[in-house]
């Protein structure tokens, strides 16, 4: 009998996932069309995070100078406070840093999931984590051979595939919901 009330509680938000999804698709077909823009964007709200989270950092440092981290705690405040300063007074320069740092985070996961998917291979669908390694070592491999020209659009383009990802997704729950309340 539980269940039916959470399914109840559940079915009631599917408009809010829908209109989460519609905000999310729109968002990311707007980063599409200007992957520049949509760069900018994410590098300066990454600058802003930067920023609030050193600045919090640094406060609880203080509140905790006894603490025997506290200036293990002041220096990572510190650090987010310059990088977040970098980020936001100039979003361009920001964004190779950013950029460099996803080609390697690309890099490094695929070379992961090559190996996890050699150590698969006898398993059925090793070779599709392969493939999956395999591409985002070409992706970080285009992206670094690109740089810094690939700085100026790859974060916003990548944020628009998310995002795009991200309402669909949030889209099929909503309908899913949707259904459950007349089920």
């Amino acid at each position: 009998m539980a269940d039916t009330g959470v399914n109840g509680n559940f079915a009631r938000t599917w408009v809010w996932m829908a209109a989460l999804a519609v905000i999310c698709i729109i968002g990311g077909f707007m980063a599409l069309i200007n992957p520049f823009g949509a760069t900018i964007f994410a590098v300066t709200l990454a600058g802003w995070l930067f920023l609030l989270q050193g600045l919090i950092q640094v406060v609880h440092a203080f509140q905790v100078r006894d603490w025997s981290g506290f200036i293990w705690s002041l220096g990572l405040g510190i650090l987010s406070l310059l990088v977040g300063f970098v980020l936001v007074a100039d979003p361009l320069a920001g964004s190779v840093s950013l950029t460099l740092l996803v080609a390697v985070l690309f890099l490094m996961t695929g070379v992961a999931k090559t190996m996890f998917a050699l150590s698969l291979k006898p398993a059925s669908g090793w070779v599709w984590v392969l493939a999956s390694g395999l591409v985002s070592v070409a992706l970080g491999v285009m992206i670094l051979a690109g740089l810094p020209a690939t700085a100026t659009t790859i974060l916003g383009l990548l944020l628009g595939i998310e995002l795009i990802s991200n309402g669909v997704l949030f889209l099929f729950v909503a309908l899913g919901l949707r259904k459950l309340g007349h089920g």
